[in-house]
């Protein structure tokens, strides 16, 4: 058996190598699900979304919402991935969300050149400039599924 600190280095390596969450909502028995880039810092997956989207709407509607990170591979005995519920946050200005924009975009450099050169990069600038806000998805649940461990593999784990 796998031990829970391999799996939570495993879950975590995961996260850190890819960068889009599928986020999963449901409205009257109609399920959606959209992905976002993310950035995970402090134990949370914050993301920049419009706030009138199905998915932003429904999950802070409801108050629940699920994810899925995963890589793309070409076998079934390859398949990997982290399956999560919790909710979806509504990310207020403070200095929280300063330094999870800064991770945010240390991690996605690119997102540099969408901006003026030496321009502040805070809520304010994404929200002005690509009508967004940033939200954070808390997870509650988390499972790390591997079928390079065994086919079906699948376990709680801890962030």
């Amino acid at each position: 058996m796998t031990e829970e600190h391999d799996l939570k280095r495993l879950a975590r390596d995961l996260i850190d190598e890819q960068s889009t969450m599928a986020l999963a909502t449901a409205r009257e028995g109609e399920a959606w699900a959209a992905p976002v880039y993310y950035v995970y810092f402090e134990k949370g997956f914050w993301f920049f979304s419009a706030p009138d989207s199905r998915h932003i709407q429904e999950a802070l509607e409801s108050g629940r919402a699920s994810a899925a990170v995963y890589p793309f591979v070409d076998s079934w005995r390859e398949i990997r991935g982290i399956q999560m519920s919790g909710r979806v946050r509504k990310v207020k200005p403070g200095l929280g969300a300063l330094k999870a924009v800064r991770a945010y975009v240390s991690r996605y450099p690119f997102i540099r050149e969408l901006f003026d050169p030496g321009q502040e990069l805070d809520l304010e600038a994404f929200g002005k400039r690509f009508r967004v806000r940033f939200y954070r998805f808390e997870p509650d649940l988390v499972y790390y599924m591997d079928n390079r461990i065994r086919f079906g593999f699948r376990e709680a784990v801890r962030l």
